[in-house]
This record gives C-alpha cells, structure tokens and sequence, in this order.
C-alpha cells in the first residue's frame, strides 16, 4: 500500500488539489491519498501493515508541505505502534537557515511548527526534531517516543523510530535533485528561488504558474511595460492559478544554478518582493485579502509566519532592518536545531 502526499504519488497533481484514493496505473498498487478527506492514515489503512517508510524528497522549506505530512505520518506510526523508517535526503537548501520564525498563532498545513522558512535541515534530522522537542500535534505521540526513549530503544519493543541516514553529505553539499519534487518545482534554480519568491504567492501577482519557470519569473499586468514580459496558461500541475492567459510585466530571475546561488547569498532575498510593492500601482490590493476582510488571517501570514512583515513591506521598511527582526528567533531556532544534526554542519 501507498500513502501520497500533496501532489499525489507520481507528483502530478496541482498545488492544494485534493485527492481520493485511486489505484496506480503503472504498478496496480492502491494509493491511500492523505491530501483529500484525510491526511494521515487510519487505524484501518495500517491494520494489515508490518512497517511504515517515509521516503518523500523534501526541499527545506516551512511552507512546502512534505514536512507537514511527515509529521501526521509519524503521529500515526506512533500512537498505533508501528516501525516507522525514514529514508533520509539531501537537502538542496540545506546549505542555510533564513527567514522570520513562525509564530503558533499561524500555523496551518503549511507551517505547523515555530521554525524559521529555511530550516538547513534533512527531513530526517527534522524528524528527529520533532519527536526530540515533543512537537508533535499529539500527546498519545510525544508519550509514546518519550516512553521508547526511556528504555534506550529496546528491542523487545513493537515500536521502532529509525532515521537511515545519507553517505557522503553535509551541509556545505549543493545537492541537485535528478527529478522535479513537485509539478511547480521543475529545476534546481525554481528550487533555490523558491523560499524568497513564494512570497508573491500571497499577493495578486503571478509567480510563474503556467509557465515554465514557475519561482524564477513574476509579474502583474498593472506594473511598467518595459519590464519582462510573459503570459502565464494552464499546464499539467498548474492547471488553475492566477491571471492565465493575461500579459504580465515582471522579473526573469532565471540564470545558471550557481549565478542564482551567488545572488541569493545564503540568505532569503526581499528586494524583489519590495519593488513589486512600490511599482504596483494600487497598494490596497497587493496583499490577498481573505473573505473576512481581516488582513491577519491572510495566506501571505500562513507564508510569513507573522503579522508583520506585510506591514513592514507596506511601510517600506528597509530590506535589512526586516531581516535584523528576525536574529532573535533565528538564534533561538538554531540552539534547537544543533542537537538533531547527523551531518556536518556549514558553520
């Protein structure tokens, strides 16, 4: 049996679309879905299961939601005693940790804990953090590897919490994935871009769904002409986004992966999210507002992780006065994360 994740198993499906089980056309293997009316398996998937594995390539991103399904897949590997492994990864962003840590008050499926948006950490080390810290979202679960921890993993146990770990990484290691990780992140420049330009996913802007170089170009119809131009349309993976089919004027961030690396700089980059602000002429309606008019219960906050940095992009704070708010948090996290480490570290 297969569980699938956001995307579906083959990795096809759009961003946030929800999905039933279905059976995979290539092997015959049914498919449980836990991106549909559920996302972690029943008590009924696991009856006839010997041993759960988790081996989904993870990007090193808060908001990118395989860190989201390991987690309720580790919930219910414990609560239900089952071995659960971990196929660790390389992590082709694991080379920093960057951004505004999240706040608990925003936590959703794409952010369910206070890290920062780039964490520098393998799925398998942020498996282990996890469990370690006692985040897991149930108490039957941090119970249950509290008491598997007290007796040193004894072998007589019916629980088993296994990280296999990767042979020749660390985190000095530019890992370049040999397949997509999802239909949105189709090549490793997407991949590096994505923890600064995901942003424009929580404003009216394209951020390159519909074309194929989604995180790398964006753009509105409204901003100057004489900027980069293109026009975003339905594709496998992106098949409902925003402003299909209109001309939008924008950035092509596109470049050779290392010309990316060095204009990102180990840091998440902001000065493209604050010129788009400062070109786009009516400033009221950059920010997705939600339905209830409330602007803290927008998507741009579950991205963020806070309150603030809508507010600081509209007040025109500079782009590194933002980012010494985030030092506090960052130091905190970074204390945490030393403790999970199976690798060498880059600092």
């Amino acid at each position: 049996m297969i569980f699938g994740p956001e995307h579906g198993f083959r990795g096809t499906a759009d961003a946030g679309e929800k999905l039933d089980n279905y059976v995979d056309k290539q092997t015959g293997i049914p498919v449980v879905s836990l991106y549909g009316a559920k996302r972690r398996p029943s008590v009924e998937d696991m009856k006839n299961v010997d041993i759960l594995l988790f081996d989904i390539q993870d990007v090193g991103v808060r908001f990118y939601t395989y860190i989201s399904s390991l987690q309720e897949y580790m919930e219910a590997a414990f609560e239900n005693d089952k071995p659960l492994l971990v196929l660790d990864r390389p992590n082709p962003n694991g080379h920093y940790v960057d951004g505004p840590v999240m706040e608990k008050k925003y936590r959703s499926f794409i952010g369910m804990q206070a890290v920062p948006v780039v964490y520098g950490m393998t799925i398998g080390e942020y498996a282990m953090m996890i469990a370690g810290e006692r985040w897991l979202g149930s108490e039957k679960a941090n119970l249950k590897y509290d008491q598997y921890r007290a007796v040193k993993e004894s072998p007589e146990s019916p629980f088993h919490f296994l990280v296999i770990r990767n042979d020749n990484y660390d985190h000095t290691s530019k890992y370049v994935l040999p397949v997509r990780p999802s239909p949105n992140l189709p090549e490793i420049q997407s991949i590096y871009l994505f923890p600064s330009t995901c942003f424009f996913e929580g404003t009216v802007f394209s951020e390159g769904r519909g074309t194929s170089k989604p995180f790398q170009i964006f753009g509105h119809p409204s901003l100057p002409k004489t900027l980069y131009s293109f026009t975003p349309n339905p594709n496998e993976g992106a098949k409902n986004s925003k402003l299909y089919g209109q001309v939008c004027y924008g950035w092509n961030l596109h470049a050779s992966p290392q010309e990316i690396l060095d204009k990102l700089d180990n840091r998440i980059q902001l000065h493209w999210l604050i010129e788009a602000y400062r070109l786009f002429p009516e400033k009221d309606k950059f920010f997705i507002i939600p339905k209830s008019g409330n602007m803290e219960e927008s998507f741009f906050n579950k991205l963020a992780g806070n309150n603030e940095l809508w507010q600081q992009i509209k007040a025109g704070t500079p782009e590194n006065d933002i980012k010494k708010s985030w030092e506090p948090g960052l130091k905190a996290f970074k204390q945490i994360r030393k403790k999970y480490l199976l690798y060498p570290d880059f600092e």
